[in-house]
């Protein structure tokens, strides 16, 4: 029963925000388009226990949506135009999803409303979700997306499509957009999957179309790089059991190696053009694990070296913590937990910075306050691999995956 309701649960979320950004595209009306999504998603929570999950759920849940927006609209004169433009099939272009995206990042709203408000309408991303990529409060995603709503409202804010001219300004937010979901479907924050191919894929589709858009912006294709290498040994990540394998410990030879060629020339492409960026570090960063022959051959330097010019681009905490792990491996434990330990105030609820230092304690020997940490990091964690991962590390003490 448990699985048939996550089942159900999670075909609901994977179609929402196609659903969505379908609707928006149409109707040009967020609260409009918001409204008959979940009024199409609360009949399906009702029908599908009972009638089976349908063949097509986009299809299913677009009608439904239709036929409410149908009795909405006869009553409402001023959207009787767009009556006509309500057929199935939703459209798919990548042009058309890709341009909704940019017109979501309006320069109008706050950056982080943007992104939250996007991450929501479009991407089909929960609200905890989106708060587990900020690592903030539930209830503060959920206070800028209302935010961003009434300010749409009230300053009158048209949902049209930007012209050529504007895309570049709202690129940043757009990359983030795509950078997040595909952070949420390659290891998910949500206690029922341990990642999601789904939003996966949709991210590099994204990322493909952003590409095929603007071929000349290195980020856009640093950005591409990077997916395109994680993806390319995300056959290695878990095992039969479902339990997250570390870097480490992946069997290389699962790893789709003419993937990781591809990408890696497609990261000297965007390196060409002598204006790094976040992605394109991060891609170079991954880049040097997947090229390693071996975990032993790994260029340790190289990448604490990339994470010290990634940090001058963009501080963050995260980065900071993932620099503590890469040093762990160049100068030894002691060095890395100092490093750590400057970042308490900032990571203290998130569950890999107490994970990371559950490890280098065990190796520096002290070991009651490893599993502390340990327990803490389990207290914290959401996705069931990670979980199982950290059960068995209590017992059975492992490494730190990147």
């Amino acid at each position: 029963m448990a699985e048939a309701q996550d089942e159900l649960a999670r075909v609901v979320r994977d179609n929402a925000g196609r659903l969505a950004a379908s609707l928006m595209h149409l109707l040009g009306d967020f609260a409009a388009a918001e409204d008959l999504v979940q009024d199409a998603i609360e009949t399906a929570l009702q029908r599908w226990p009972v009638d089976g999950i349908p063949a097509r759920p986009d299809a299913w849940l677009f009608t439904v949506a239709r036929r409410r927006g149908l009795d909405v609209l006869r009553r409402e004169t001023r959207y009787r135009e767009k009556l006509a433009q309500l057929q199935w099939p939703i459209p798919s272009e990548p042009d058309d999803r890709l341009r909704l995206i940019f017109t979501c990042c309006h320069p109008a709203l706050p950056r982080q409303a943007q992104i939250a408000l996007t991450l929501r309408a479009v991407c089909g991303l929960t609200t905890a979700q989106i708060a587990a990529a900020f690592l903030v409060p539930e209830t503060t995603i959920a206070q800028r997306i209302t935010r961003a709503k009434r300010k749409i409202a009230d300053a009158g804010i048209p949902y049209r499509i930007p012209s050529d001219a504007e895309l570049p300004d709202r690129l940043d937010e757009v990359l983030t957009v795509v950078y997040l979901l595909f952070n949420e479907g390659y290891l998910s924050s949500t206690p029922d999957r341990p990642h999601s191919r789904l939003l996966a894929e949709d991210a590099e589709w994204l990322a493909s179309s952003l590409a095929w858009t603007l071929p000349r912006e290195p980020e856009v294709l640093g950005l591409l790089a990077l997916i395109r290498l994680h993806e390319a040994r995300s056959a290695a990540r878990f095992d039969p059991e479902g339990r997250l394998v570390l870097l480490r410990d992946q069997d290389r030879r699962g790893w789709d190696h003419e993937a990781t060629a591809a990408a890696t020339q497609l990261l000297a492409r965007a390196a060409s053009h002598h204006r790094p960026g976040r992605y394109q570090l991060q891609a170079a960063i991954v880049a040097c694990h997947a090229e390693a022959p071996s975990w032993e051959d790994t260029d340790w330097a190289q990448i604490v070296v990339l994470y010290d010019m990634l940090l001058h681009v963009t501080p963050s905490p995260i980065i900071r913590l993932n620099r503590a792990i890469a040093l762990r491996y160049l100068t030894g434990p002691d060095a890395a937990l100092t490093e750590l330990d400057t970042l308490a105030p900032a990571l203290e609820r998130h569950h890999l910075y107490h994970a990371t230092r559950a490890e280098l304690l065990r190796e520096l020997g002290r070991r009651e306050q490893a599993r502390l940490a340990n327990r803490r990091a389990l207290e914290l964690v959401t996705n069931p691999a990670q979980r199982k991962l950290l059960e068995q590390r209590i017992h059975q003490p492992g490494g730190v995956d990147f």
